[in-house]
């Protein structure tokens, strides 16, 4: 599957919000986001295209059903240069120095997309 096939709900109820590609040297950001500023959109650009730098394979930034941001990655079996080690580290360390963006992407999802109120969300 190419990256641009990634848009809309998966089939495991999930929405992608972006990915990067090592084997197609692409990066993909679902239009359904357009609205969220610039600059955030330029980080989520910065972080998927590094990862896939460092780690290989693909990666993607997807909203669960709850309104979870999610990540995953993906490896061709018969990519030996792909780090599955190495991608944990790294989702991890997201996680700690982007937990702010990652907080407010996850209240954006579920105020403007899931239409849970502000004050439950």
């Amino acid at each position: 599957m190419g990256i641009e096939e990634l848009g809309g709900a998966q089939d495991n109820g999930t929405v992608v919000l972006c990915g990067a590609s090592a084997y197609e040297e692409k990066y993909y950001f679902n239009p359904m986001f357009e609205r969220l500023p610039e600059d955030i959109r330029k980080e989520l650009r910065i972080i998927c295209v590094l990862f896939v730098e460092e780690i290989g394979g693909i990666f993607l930034m997807e909203f669960g059903e709850d309104g979870e941001l999610l990540f995953r990655t993906e490896a061709k079996d018969s990519d030996y240069n792909y780090d599955d080690i190495g991608a944990g580290l790294m989702i991890k360390e997201i996680r700690a120095s982007r937990a702010d963006l990652l907080r407010s992407l996850e209240l954006y999802y579920k105020v403007f997309v899931l239409k849970i109120p502000l004050e439950e969300a």
